[in-house]
């Protein structure tokens, strides 16, 4: 008998975290939905690597913050692939580095959205189409939160911790609601990883400029944190849920 391939849908997957993710998700066994907001080059080069590593695989630009982009990322992933078996919600910016009473409220209702409300969304339809009691196959969703979440990023980004901790919250909450239902529900939590987060926002030095804040001496790789998301999406995880797995350099 052929073993069903695990279909995942990944946010945030053109570029950083979500990139790296999809490729060790490839090379693991999983067929791919890769979910992008606006690089569509960087996007068609992480289409095309995880096909190399053998992954059906789509690519569909769209805002985690809209509903219909939402359902139509997990619409195309179900007819192109098969039944949805797992999330990883991944997309997020910082947007702005500073003190909060300096951060326009436009930025911080952006970095709200997307990382709180985003990852909300996404967690919503996976439920929605996973969960056996409403006939779906069950599954896992990974959430990506921060270590940010716990230290609260004073003068940095304030705004952006405190959705991380309702990334946490989330988290805990709904793999309680899901835990009957077959869906096991995660979090990983990075700390400072070598992405394009800190440009995006502004501060492209500021990795050099804080490292010495971490107890291992120095920033991660989305090549780390990769496999800390895959590990809690497959089965010898199959025991965990509702946990923050954080993967910071000892922050």
């Amino acid at each position: 008998m052929t073993t069903r391939r695990a279909v995942t849908v990944v946010t945030g997957a053109g570029r950083g975290i979500g990139a790296a993710t999809a490729l060790h998700l490839a090379r693991a066994g999983h067929d791919l939905a890769l979910g992008y907001l606006s690089d569509d080059d960087s996007a068609a080069e992480v289409l095309a690597a995880v096909r190399a590593e053998g992954a059906a695989a789509v690519a569909l630009r769209g805002d985690v913050t809209d509903e219909h982009d939402v359902a139509t990322l997990f619409a195309a992933a179900a007819a192109e692939l098969g039944p949805v078996t797992g999330l990883v919600a991944g997309a997020g910016l910082t947007a702005h580095l500073g003190d909060l009473a300096d951060t326009p409220v436009e930025t911080v209702r952006r970095v709200l959205d997307v990382n709180l409300l985003g990852v909300v969304l996404c967690a919503r339809r996976a439920a929605q189409v996973m969960s056996t009691a409403r006939g779906g196959p069950g599954g896992a969703i990974v959430t990506v939160s921060s270590a940010a979440a716990t230290l609260g990023a004073p003068h940095d980004y304030v705004h952006y911790a405190a959705a991380k901790a309702g990334v946490d919250a989330l988290t805990v909450g709904l793999a309680k609601e899901l835990a009957d239902q077959g869906v096991r529900v995660n979090a990983v939590a990075p700390g400072m990883v070598r992405t394009g987060i800190h440009a995006a926002a502004g501060d492209p030095d500021r990795l050099e400029r804080v490292v010495g804040r971490i107890p291992l001496g120095r920033v991660g790789e989305p090549t780390e944190i990769a496999p800390a998301v895959a590990w809690l999406l497959g089965d010898e995880a199959s025991y965990v849920t509702g946990t923050v797995l954080r993967a910071a350099g000892g922050m």
